[in-house]
């Protein structure tokens, strides 16, 4: 059967739901350790013990592991279920509509501690709502993301829906790393005295308006009209299976998953290396990062037209050396012989490339993984590669957060920062990683 090509608005209304899920992801990123374990110059109440597990691990990476590994189980069951689906109005709209207000809920409660004080009860409160959080976010994400390739029928058309997808989460990034400046200005406008509150109100706040967002491609799309897929008959373990056996994808996913691990670690202690090794206000981190994703803006013409050029692998690869260096200078903040806002620009402007990229071009490539796949085999099994995809994303996210909270023991404080630095060292090797794996991905070969 024939489809229409989704036109501009629609694609537009589909980059919009990326916006929504990404203003929640990353407010927990950013905010969910500055806001249970922040820094002694913060003005925050810490809210978890700082109780060492085994006499290692302290209590934040355990609770955040705990809700991931509920939610990677639950990955490939969402994917399977949508896979196969023969739902009239299609395989992957429904299950995104129904997904949205859980997802707002729970992301409100991982900021709703059950004691405002150091509490255990609070990191049992907090464990539910993140799994919570993550299994309705899944439900959304997974076919959301699945969609991609359904809609596009070009290697150009999926660069450049998967451009607008990015332009989608970079302004959530933006929204929701100036958290600490929306929650200064309500203190200000309404006189709120305690900072725990206006961060409180200002999250809530930004759940509803990324639900508001995630609404958009729900009501936009006739998944029918644009998309002629057929439903998947494998079953779940099976499905998998032949996922994981496509070699393209295996390098595909191992270096995505360390990517995402170092960009969490960094996301995780933004907020930490401004105020703590640069000695800035917080508010300033939320600016910063709103410089790097504006600028890495700049670069999207360039790295379309160099993909059609020389291909999506050398700029990856090219992005990942870089973002290497990047995670260098971590190390050094506060150090050199400049001032500390020439230290954090130079760092933002530096990294926009690396985020442009890496924000494009992976999603286009797995989406023609996925296509190809589907050539070969006959079976439409793009939420199977998206899910784990998705897996290893948020698997990787959770380790970045997890490292970033462990190495907090060694010095999260003024004058006590060692802890900090050590994640620029973490994030160099990871990205070193990322780079020596996807220098085996055959950008011509994706049947492995």
């Amino acid at each position: 059967m024939t489809v229409d090509k989704l036109p501009f608005q629609k694609q537009l209304a589909y980059a919009s739901g990326m916006i929504g899920w990404s203003i929640m992801t990353n407010i927990i990123i950013v905010m969910l350790p500055y806001f249970y374990l922040p820094p002694s110059n913060a003005g925050l109440t810490p809210l978890l013990p700082q109780l060492l597990i085994f006499g290692l691990l302290n209590i934040l990476p355990l609770i955040a592991a705990s809700g991931r590994l509920v939610d990677a189980l639950f990955d490939p069951f969402i994917a399977s279920i949508s896979d196969k689906s023969n739902n009239p109005a299609g395989r992957r709209i429904p299950f995104m509509k129904w997904a949205i207000l859980p997802s707002v809920l729970f992301c409100c409660l991982v900021f709703k501690p059950v004691a405002m004080g150091e509490s255990i009860y609070n990191a049992f409160g907090l464990a539910i709502a993140l799994m919570l959080f993550f299994m309705s976010l899944t439900t959304y994400i997974i076919p959301y993301n699945a969609l991609l390739p359904e809609l596009t029928n070009t290697s150009s058309e999926k660069v450049k829906l998967s451009s607008f997808q990015q332009i989608g989460f970079i302004i959530g990034m933006i929204i929701s790393g100036l958290v600490n400046n929306y929650a200064r200005a309500l203190q200000t406008a309404f006189h709120i005295v305690n900072a725990d509150q206006a961060i409180q109100y200002t999250i809530w706040g930004l759940c509803l308006f990324a639900g508001a967002m995630m609404l958009i491609p729900v009501l936009a799309i006739n998944e029918k009209q644009y998309s002629n897929s057929k439903p998947s008959h494998l079953p779940l373990l099976p499905a998998i299976k032949k996922t994981f056996g496509n070699r393209n994808f295996k390098y595909y996913l191992i270096s995505d998953f360390s990517y995402y691990m170092a960009l969490s670690i960094i996301s995780s202690g933004l907020l930490y290396f401004v105020t703590v090794l640069l000695k800035l206000p917080a508010t300033r981190g939320g600016v910063m990062l709103a410089v790097m994703v504006l600028t890495s803006l700049l670069f999207y013409p360039l790295i379309i037209y160099l993909s059609k050029k020389i291909g999506k692998k050398p700029i990856v690869l090219f992005s990942f050396a870089l973002l290497s260096l990047i995670f260098i200078t971590i190390f050094f903040l506060g150090k050199f012989p400049v001032s500390a806002n020439v230290q954090i620009y130079a760092l933002a402007l530096g990294a926009s490339f690396p985020l442009a990229s890496l924000g494009i071009l992976p999603n286009a490539i797995l989406a023609e993984i996925a296509e190809h796949e589907a050539q070969l085999t006959g079976e439409n099994r793009e939420g199977m590669f998206f899910a784990v995809k998705y897996l290893f994303v948020k698997l990787g996210q959770s380790l970045g957060i997890a490292l970033f909270a462990f190495l907090t023991i060694y010095g999260k404080d003024p004058d006590r920062d060692y802890g900090l630095r050590l994640n620029g060292i973490c994030g160099f090797v990871l990205c070193i990683a990322a780079f020596l794996v996807f220098s085996r991905f055959k950008e011509r070969g994706t049947t492995g």
